[in-house]
């Protein structure tokens, strides 16, 4: 990832600590066309949200400058979500959720399974695993061949897929899954930096 927006020792501790959050059996999502490492990160244009209860409510990526961003992006029919996508998500949230520097998000993505991946399925997912997080329903548009805009504008490659953006608001990890492990600690790290 080239990032020319941070400075030379802070993009460098940023990029060794980001290049080692993918879970290591899977070909990088950039060597295959995917992903927007290195950009500012677009906002999530997604009409549907609940808030962290279930209530309506909404998001927004502007009103999180000065966080990391965990996004996780799933399908509630997603094998991949339910064996690993959600378990990481909410170890990485249990880890960091009292950090003033960090917030987790999902969306759905729905680009297939439209009659099972509905937007009931948000809060369905917050209480089957404990994530009292925002969550969005961002549906494509089967008849039109719409792809949902979070997967068109992060060129993701699927679910479950995993964004982290930095507190300055640029993409600094953009695959399918991560090691929740080596995330916790590097969050950890940086946080510790900003708390400075």
């Amino acid at each position: 990832m080239n990032s020319p927006f941070f400075s030379k020792s802070r993009r460098s501790l940023l990029l060794a600590g980001a290049a080692t959050l993918a879970v290591p059996e899977l070909v990088s999502a950039a060597a295959k066309g995917y992903g927007i490492e290195g950009q500012l990160a677009p906002e999530l244009d997604v009409a549907n949200w609940i808030d962290g209860q279930g209530a309506p409510g909404s998001f927004s990526l502007q009103g999180q400058r000065g966080k990391f961003v965990l996004l996780e992006c799933w399908q509630a029919w997603c094998p991949g979500c339910h064996s690993h996508g959600f378990p990481t998500l909410q170890k990485v949230y249990g880890a960091l959720k009292n950090s003033d520097y960090f917030v987790a998000v999902g969306v759905q993505t729905t680009f297939e399974g439209y009659a099972t991946n509905t937007a009931d399925k948000m809060r369905e997912m917050q209480t089957r695993y404990d994530l009292p997080i925002s969550m969005g329903h961002d549906a494509g548009d089967p008849s039109t061949g719409r792809r949902p805009t979070t997967m068109t504008n992060y060129h993701t490659g699927g679910t479950p897929w995993v964004i982290l953006i930095s507190p300055e608001g640029y993409v600094l990890y953009n695959d399918f899954g991560m090691d929740g492990d080596k995330a916790i600690a590097y969050l950890r790290a940086e946080i510790a930096i900003l708390s400075v």
